[in-house]
């Protein structure tokens, strides 16, 4: 069925807005390993990081006709998440689209597809996840879903969830587990950070981290130059 659900649930926008302070690969240890799009998804621009609130997009193969109408669904501090029902390489959004989003103060788009007009998108500031950059166009002949759950590069996505993404890649935050991965990510950035004062004074994160006991436990064996091996 072809549908547009309209004014999905989001959450506070501070949470949301939490996240931007955070990493990419923090948030995904964070939350137990999971939630991390395929890596096969790569930011067009550098030094780039957008947290936002997904807005989902379902697409036929190579026609783009509902990201279009996605637009008029979207608010200030969204994030687009688009993915074709079968794969596509062809560009679906470029710099027509880009501005209509950036104009509702969409903070970018990921989409398991293709993107084109990589100049201007970098030009605009607008930033781009997508698994392709190609010139190759859409047509706008078939429905698809707006602000249903898809997946996108392998992971659930549900309209509302929160998106991070950054130079490591992508990463989904469900929206009822949101606040309390923030909080655990602030943990482990401050526990981070701790040990990264600690690296920079010449400690070893084998004595920090009680790594040779371990070591020792699985076998291994440190041998002075001439000392025959056991």
């Amino acid at each position: 069925m072809s549908v547009v659900v309209r004014t999905p649930a989001r959450l506070d926008r501070a949470v949301v807005d939490g996240f931007a302070g955070l990493g990419v690969a923090g948030v995904h240890e964070a939350q137990d390993r999971t939630g991390l799009l395929d890596p096969a998804l790569r930011p067009i621009q550098q030094g780039t990081r957008v947290a936002g609130t997904a807005v989902t997009v379902s697409v036929p193969p190579g026609d783009n006709w509902m990201i279009h109408v996605a637009v008029e669904q979207c608010a200030d501090g969204d994030l687009l998440v688009v993915a074709p029902t079968t794969p596509s390489t062809a560009g679906y959004v470029g710099g027509l689209l880009a501005t209509a989003l950036a104009h509702r103060g969409v903070r970018g788009v990921v989409i398991d597809a293709g993107c084109r007009d990589v100049a201007e998108l970098r030009e605009m500031g607008f930033p781009v996840w997508s698994r392709h950059v190609s010139a190759f166009g859409t047509v706008k002949e078939t429905l698809g879903t707006v602000n249903v759950g898809l997946v996108c590069a392998g992971q659930r996505v549900e309209p509302g969830d929160v998106v991070l993404a950054d130079d490591d890649g992508v990463v989904v935050v469900p929206r009822t587990r949101a606040a309390q991965v923030l909080a655990a990510t602030r943990t482990r950035e401050a526990k981070e950070a701790a040990a990264r004062e600690r690296y920079a004074r010449g400690e070893l994160s084998l004595d920090l981290h009680t790594m040779r006991e371990r070591l020792a436990a699985k076998g291994l064996t440190y041998l002075d130059p001439g000392e025959p091996s056991r």
